[in-house]
């Protein structure tokens, strides 16, 4: 039986995603150099319907890595000097908060309880902080921060960088880069892709940073991919190293995908899939959502508790064709975890809660 997964990632394929691996493999590009034109060519492609899509200026570049994870090393490397700021409400911005820790920077942390949002007027930054990151989406407890508290979060701190983690929200957050200095995803979530590939996007703030830091003698902004080099190589469009040319292929052309519906299309029908979800969680005695405050319910990674155990509420949506994460960390046996992305449908959602509701 093909299953349609509603894991928050990896997650179900976009419907598309066959049709250009297909391509790809007829047109050879996992075998092309990245030092060719048609890498460039590539590259420049994936770049611009990124743009478009996200609404990216021409102030910030578009980098690739292996992973999300990797982008918050390069970032606390190449921006932090002395002091990081993390707010912390789940398991992921928990860790971008233990990578500062162990890279010897002084990381300051500003915490709520699992489940919990945060507001622009709860957060209180330390003077000599220079680089506050925040996760817009918490893939572990289905948290979202409202895009209107990031941006008055950086209008009341003009000074200090600003990192937003949107790896399991990209492309649905309408983030104004005007005042957001970094933000990074990977594609195994909302792009509906295979796990391999992470996307960093970054202001030309955040390169200045990096090169005045580069020239201090007692300090390293790491070895691997700094983000100068990476700027450097960028300027052709191409990489320092040889990267996944395969999946940067194919996001530009999912990316062109979703940019044919239209982002505000996209953000509607993503919006409008919560809240059929939400509705059901309200009204139902088998689940409830687990995040009390309707304001920062994620509209992508949707979490419930189960009156009787996960396990089972996962068991029988599997034999039904559907899978549903499980909860995170100690939640694994009391929460079931929905992904709202691009690639599952209203349909999709329908025959989700309808199974549920057996």
């Amino acid at each position: 039986m093909k299953q349609t997964y509603f894991t928050p990632g990896p997650a179900e394929l976009y419907p598309t995603f066959s049709q250009h691996l297909q391509t790809a493999m007829n047109q050879q590009i996992g075998s092309i150099s990245h030092r060719s034109q048609k890498f460039r060519d590539l590259y420049k492609f994936t770049d611009e319907q990124l743009r478009i899509l996200l609404t990216i200026p021409d102030t910030h570049g578009i980098f690739f890595t292996g992973s999300a994870s990797e982008v918050w090393e390069r970032v606390l490397f190449n921006c932090v000097e002395h002091e990081s700021f993390h707010l912390v409400n789940g398991s992921f911005s928990k860790k971008f908060y233990d990578y500062a820790n162990a890279l010897h920077k002084f990381a300051h942390i500003q915490e709520k309880p699992f489940g919990e949002g945060f507001d622009y007027a709860d957060v209180e930054v330390p003077e000599y902080a220079e680089l506050i990151c925040l996760a817009h989406n918490e893939t572990s407890s289905g948290v979202q921060m409202r895009t209107n508290d990031i941006h008055k979060l950086k209008r009341k701190y003009p000074k200090k960088l600003i990192v937003v983690d949107m790896v399991s929200s990209a492309p649905y957050p309408d983030l104004d880069y005007s005042l957001i200095d970094s933000a990074f995803f990977s594609v195994q979530k909302a792009f509906g892709m295979p796990a391999g590939l992470g996307v960093w996007i970054a202001s030309q703030k955040c390169l200045e940073k990096a090169e005045r830091l580069q020239k201090y003698d007692n300090m390293t902004i790491g070895a691997h991919h700094t983000l100068p080099t990476l700027w450097s190589n960028y300027k052709n469009f191409e990489t320092p190293a040889t990267p996944n040319v395969l999946f940067i292929y194919i996001l530009g052309k999912i990316a062109e995908d979703l940019n044919k519906i239209g982002i505000e299309t996209v953000r509607k029908q993503t919006e409008e899939k919560a809240k059929m979800l939400y509705k059901f969680l309200d009204s139902s005695d088998a689940y409830e959502p687990f995040v009390k405050q309707e304001r920062h319910r994620s509209q992508t990674v949707v979490v419930a508790t189960t009156a009787k155990p996960s396990a089972d509420v996962i068991g029988a949506a599997k034999a039904a064709g559907m899978v549903i994460g499980s909860g995170y960390g100690k939640f694994k046996e009391s929460q079931i975890r929905i992904a709202n992305f691009p690639a599952t449908s209203t349909e999709q959602i329908e025959a989700l809660i309808s199974q549920m509701q057996a």
